[in-house]
């Protein structure tokens, strides 16, 4: 059984630089993000489902998901974001227990935006959450998003808050600096994972 480390934090508190770092000490990484992309791929149960309940114009000429559009038919049609969770969030989950099982390293970490909202700590031995505060957050994503303060405080609204987060977590790592400031942390939490790891 793999030693699963669940990765979370809240938009724009830079999972994916966190994650990157472990990936640089060879520790498998999967990434919730790109498994709902992949369970939507072409040619998959999940994308002909999508086209079959809400038509073709949900595909974009290559016959990818249209992203966009769907976005837009689920906003406007809750019941339809039911039905669609309801189709992803297994598959989703399926994959992301497969790939941890699959792992070949020490432990592995599993970055997972919405670990809280859905309850997906349960698929994890320990939860490191990296936290920042929301000035960083509200800055960090207005720049690479190229989205409006108050956008950005609609998301965080959404998200669950960071005293929710904090709650569950078992590991902080604090980014509200740069790389310099991380390094260290991610070195020391390594080191106690691999250990943990091996009892």
């Amino acid at each position: 059984m793999a030693f699963v480390i669940g990765v979370t934090g809240g938009i724009g508190s830079g999972k994916t630089t966190v994650a990157d770092l472990f990936a640089e000490k060879g520790i498998d990484v999967i990434d919730a993000d790109v498994i709902a992309r992949q369970v939507v791929e072409p040619g998959t149960d999940g994308l002909n489902a999508i086209a079959e309940k809400f038509g073709a114009e949900m595909l974009t000429p290559e016959g990818t998901l249209n992203r966009a559009a769907l976005r837009e038919h689920v906003f406007s049609h809750p019941e339809d974001k039911v039905w669609l969770n309801a189709l992803l969030h297994p598959k989703i989950r399926e994959t992301m227990i497969s790939q941890t099982q699959q792992s070949q390293t020490p432990y592995c970490l599993l970055v997972v935006p919405l670990l809280v909202e859905n309850s997906l700590q349960l698929l994890c031995q320990r939860v490191l959450v990296v936290d920042v505060s929301e000035q960083t957050q509200i800055a960090r994503t207005g720049k690479r998003d190229g989205v409006s303060t108050e956008q950005v405080k609609n998301i965080l609204n959404a998200q669950a808050s960071r005293i929710q987060r904090l709650a569950i977590a078992d590991d902080i790592v604090n980014n509200d600096g740069g790389n310099k400031e991380l390094i260290p942390q991610i070195d020391a939490l390594h080191a106690q994972y691999l250990e943990l790891a091996t009892q």
